[in-house]
Order: structure tokens, then C-alpha cells, then sequence
């Protein structure tokens, strides 16, 4: 039964209720097409006569105001409604389908069949408790898969009780900034380059970054030993943003230089699924679980809308954590974290990151091959694992490689490239951005995950024809 709100004078009579509704459709709080109840059911309502609803009707379609179809009953006119069209999105929402762009999967392989089962699974099986106000720390059919699933796939020595369910991860890094402010941690060590989004976000929750330098090995121990910070935050499977793994013996360093300072390791395991030309690389985590953060999402395997992630804890945090929490809000959508239990403990989701993995090779290689051909000379890095890879232009190139053309200055603008890219439609990332102060490497960091290898080989050709001299 439809329901319409309608403020009203009493007694109520035909000509206020005509006037009610008159400024109803007049100011756009009805907007055209919108049906209106029933004159039976509105009269019930309002506690009046069915004959004051019908003449307020009757007066309203005289005015054009209104339409009657046999049928469809009544609803209001288009004509007679007003116009409303939503703002346009702000300039600096960047589109999202941009060839090249880091950071997002393919959305187009979403497995819709799979998740709509275990949607249907999860609604045929959840319990009446289930739709009660969520437990802070997630649902525990969920938490329990996940358990199983990083400790399987990632090496992670988990378990439900040291296991939140979060937001993305995001969220995570948010409870974990306050969890580290009220444990009086204000600093926490950030690899350079690394990621200039997750380092504003750490900033924004109060945080102070540090920049630890990064080099072929990953991140240098010897200086985060040296800058006195209390929390480093890492990416020791596939470094964001030049793809290096963090080697055994700086792991060893890293997780010794943890329990001799009482410190704190943040590990964001954010697209370890994806590997082409290496071994599986376990997680930091699995060999130290009492000093290591464990943060991960399902947004580079499925996708970014579902906004679910995790986060591990050593359970000497998982006081702070549990109060941090309940700052922040009372837990996560509870359908969602149960259609992903299912898709776990299906096997779908471990189905759908080895097609993905697929898909991903192919496009990866298509990009590769692109630059080789278009980009001749140029330096590619990062390409065994991941969602990107990095392209750098080093100052001494083989003339050969260029055509023999005359090479007066080699050195590029990565920032003014990727100005010239996004307005030929193209989304890569410049490199020197990713590092916390001025003077970076310059380079590009080109996702290949969203488009087909034939869209990205055209992409890698339309960002050629942007390059300074000598490499377009």
C-alpha cells in the first residue's frame, strides 16, 4: 500500500487537504509520475471521509495537477511537478575507468552468479539473532573463514577472537590509528615511496608519518632502527609502489627490531593474491603474529564497493582495538560479511582469484609488451606480482632505441606526463608523487587490471604520443 505524509490542519477538509497537496507537488516534494494512495486508503490515514479525499483529487486533476488512469490509479503530472536534476559531480572526483589507473580490479569480472548464491545461502541460513545489532567486531561465521582462509592462503596465524572485520581497509587503518594514539604512539614509520593516500588518511586520524626510506630490498630496517618511531607500516609482499618483496633477512630484521623496541608492525597485505612469475610470498604476520597488524580487503579480488576488509591483531592490542571500536560505531552490515562467508567457505572466492590471476597475466603482459614497443628504452620494474607496474625513464638511454633521434635532454615531468595523460583520458600515477618529499624518482605507475590487453595496448600508445622528446 502506497503511504504519503501530509500535514494537515484539523478538522481536515477538502480545501486543505487541496492546498496540502498543491504545495506538495508545487515546492517538488512530490515529484512528477509519483503515485499517490488510493482516496480509501489516504482517507483511513488522515482519519477523514473517503468523499474529502476524492473531491481534493478531483480538484487537483482539474488544475492539471494530477492524473487519473483506469488502472494505475492516481499520480502527480509531469508538467505540473518541478524539474530536479541531481548537482554535477564535482571537478575533482576523478572517473574511475580511466586505462592505466592503479589501484582498481576488474570490475567487469565480478563473479555476480556466485555472489548471488551465496546471497541466497546466506538469507536461507542466517538465524533471526543474526539481524540483531551487529557484533562491533563482525559476524563470526565470517571471521572464522577468514581465520581459515589467511592462515591457508597468506600463512597467517589467526584466529576469530584477534579478528575484526572492518569497512575496507581503510576503516582498519582508522581503529588502528586511534588504538596507536591511545597506546601514546603518535608517529608511525611510513615506507618512501609508498602510498600517498594511506599516509593522508593517517594524517587525517592524527597520525604523524616518517618517512623510511625503501630500496631494491624493500624497506631498510637500518633506518627504521635509527628514527625512533614505534609503528612501521609496511607493504612486505608486493611494495607499493615498486613491487620489491621484502627479503628474508630484512623480514628477520624487521620482526627483531619489533621485540627488542616494543614496537609495531602494520602490515597491509593488499593484493599478495596476485602473483605471476614467483613464489607465493607468506605474510609478516605468520612468523610474528605477537608485533604484526595484519590489514586486508576484498577489494582487489572482488571489488571496491563491498566495503569489506580485516583486521589481525596481537592480542596484547586487543584491548585498544575493542575500545577503538566502539568509538567509532557499532559494526558492519551483517548480509554482506555472510555472503562472504559463504563465498569462502564454498571455494568460489579461491575460484574467482585463480580466473582473475588469469586475466591478470594476460593484461599485464599485453602492457609490457606495449611499452617495449612504444616506450623503447624505458625501464620496466614490478612486473611479477600485483595490479601495476612502474615505468621509469633513466637520463642515459641507447640512442638506438629512440630511432637514432637526437637526444638533448632525456630527463621527464612525470607529474606534467600524467596532467597531459588525464586529459587525453588516461589514469596513470606519477611516481615521484608517491615519495613524501620533493626530489622523488620520476617514473609511471600504470595499472593494467581494468581493461582488456587490447584497450591497454591502445592506452600505452596514447600515452606515447603525451611523452617529451625522445620517448614519443
Amino acid at each position: 500500500m502506497l503511504e504519503l505524509t501530509v500535514d494537515l490542519p484539523r478538522p481536515v477538509g477538502a480545501g486543505a487537504l487541496t492546498a496540502a497537496l498543491r504545495d506538495a507537488v508545487a515546492s517538488g516534494r512530490l515529484c512528477g509520475r509519483t503515485p499517490l494512495p488510493s482516496t480509501r486508503a489516504l482517507a483511513a490515514d488522515l482519519g477523514v471521509s473517503r468523499g474529502v479525499v476524492v473531491e481534493a483529487y478531483e480538484r487537483l486533476i482539474a488544475e492539471g495537477r494530477l492524473v487519473a488512469r483506469r488502472g494505475a490509479g492516481t499520480m502527480v503530472a509531469e508538467a505540473a511537478a518541478v524539474s530536479w536534476e541531481p548537482p554535477p559531480a564535482p571537478e575533482s572526483v576523478a572517473p574511475t575507468r580511466r586505462p592505466l589507473r592503479p589501484g582498481v580490479p576488474n570490475l567487469g569480472l565480478f563473479p555476480h552468479a556466485a555472489w548471488r548464491r551465496a546471497s541466497d545461502a546466506a538469507l536461507t541460513t542466517m538465524a533471526d539473532a543474526d539481524l540483531d545489532y551487529p557484533d562491533p567486531a563482525g559476524a563470526h561465521r565470517l571471521r572464522a573463514q577468514l581465520a581459515a582462509y589467511l592462515g591457508r592462503v597468506r600463512g597467517a596465524r589467526t584466529d576469530p577472537g584477534t579478528l575484526w572485520v572492518t569497512a575496507g581497509a581503510a576503516q582498519a587503518f582508522a581503529l588502528l590509528a586511534r588504538a596507536l594514539l591511545d597506546a601514546g604512539i603518535p608517529r608511525i614509520g611510513m615506507e618512501d615511496p609508498g602510498s600517498p593516500s594511506i599516509r593522508d588518511h593517517f594524517v587525517t586520524c592524527g597520525l604523524t608519518p616518517v618517512p623510511i626510506a625503501v630500496d631494491d630490498a624493500g624497506l631498510r630496517v637500518t633506518a627504521l632502527a635509527s628514527s625512533g618511531v614505534r609503528a612501521v607500516f609496511v607493504t612486505p609482499a608486493h611494495q607499493f609502489p615498486t613491487g620489491v618483496v621484502l627479503g628474508p633477512e630484512r623480514r628477520e630484521a624487521l620482526v627483531r627490531w619489533a621485540r627488542e623496541t616494543g614496537g609495531l608492525i602494520v602490515e597491509d597485505d593488499y593484493d599478495a593474491e596476485f602473483r605471476y612469475d614467483r613464489d607465493p610470498v607468506g605474510c609478516v604476520q605468520g612468523i610474528a603474529p605477537d608485533v604484526t597488524v595484519l590489514v586486508g580487503s576484498v577489494s582487489k579480488v572482488l571489488a571496491p564497493a563491498l566495503r569489506l576488509g580485516w583486521l589481525c591483531a596481537p592480542r596484547a592490542l586487543v584491548p585498544r582495538i575493542v575500545a577503538a571500536r566502539g568509538t567509532l560505531d557499532i559494526g558492519n552490515s551483517v548480509l554482506p560479511q555472510l555472503a562472504l562467508a559463504e563465498l569462502l567457505s564454498s571455494g568460489a572466492y579461491d575460484q574467482h582469484a585463480r580466473r582473475a590471476r588469469r586475466a591478470y597475466r594476460a593484461r599485464r603482459d599485453a602492457v609490457v609488451a606495449a611499452v617495449r614497443r612504444h616506450l623503447p628504452g624505458a625501464e620496466i620494474t614490478g612486473v611479477a606480482a600485483g595490479l601495476h607496474l612502474v615505468v621509469r625513464f633513466p637520463d642515459t638511454v641507447d640512442d638506438r632505441a629512440v630511432d637514432d633521434r637526437a637526444v638533448d635532454d632525456r630527463a621527464v615531468d612525470d607529474r606534467a606526463v600524467v596532467a597531459l595523460a588525464e586529459a587525453a583520458g588516461l589514469g596513470p600515477m606519477a611516481l615521484s608523487a608517491t615519495f613524501c618529499g620533493p626530489g622523488g624518482t620520476a617514473g609511471l605507475i600504470l595499472g593494467y587490471a581494468g581493461h582488456s590487453p587490447d584497450q591497454l595496448g591502445t592506452a600505452v600508445e596514447r600515452l606515447a604520443r603525451v611523452m617529451p622528446p625522445p620517448w614519443r
